[in-house]
């Protein structure tokens, strides 16, 4: 694990919030020449603390969608089991976020899809396919509250989300 200090994170705030700056107006943010800040980024980068970039799309300039939130329980708990629901469900476009959890339930997946039916007919197929799948809950969204592709830093001087 790399150490940051304080420069470090307020870099890595920064890029969270304005991937496209210049590196020149990055340097000036945090403090830092050009060079510095460059050698800073670069050793993020190879330390694999940035793991890429890119550009957050609204769902809503593609046409109409749905979210839907599945709960998910696989018939058999060997190590191959998930590896092969994992697998299967890596090449699913419209499964976006997937993540392992504990207790009583073996996933949470995140699908975006044209409407609900287009999403039903896909579990449909996923259960045609064998991949494990042995019970699942679904949670259609209704509106999204907050949705952010940002890792929560320590700010300089105190924790984040700390109140003046």
């Amino acid at each position: 694990m790399i150490k940051l200090d304080d420069r470090d994170l307020k870099l890595l705030s920064v890029l969270q919030r304005e991937g496209r700056i210049t590196k020149n107006d990055l340097a000036k943010r945090i403090n830092l020449s050009p060079t510095a800040c460059w050698e800073r980024l670069k050793r993020l980068e190879d330390n694999g603390v940035i793991e890429g970039y890119g550009a957050r799309l609204s769902s809503a300039a593609f046409g109409p969608v749905s979210t839907v939130i599945m709960q998910a329980e696989l018939g058999s708990h060997r190590s191959s089991d998930f590896l092969r629901f994992e697998a299967a469900i890596a090449e699913i476009p419209e499964i976006v976020d997937c993540w392992a959890v504990g207790g009583g339930v073996d996933y949470f997946l995140k699908f975006v899809c044209r409407d609900v039916d287009s999403y039903q007919r896909l579990v449909d197929r996923m259960l045609d396919a064998d991949i494990g799948l042995k019970r699942y809950y679904s949670y259609v969204v209704t509106k999204a509250v907050k949705a952010t592709p940002a890792q929560p830093l320590e700010a300089p001087g105190g924790r984040s989300g700390e109140q003046a």
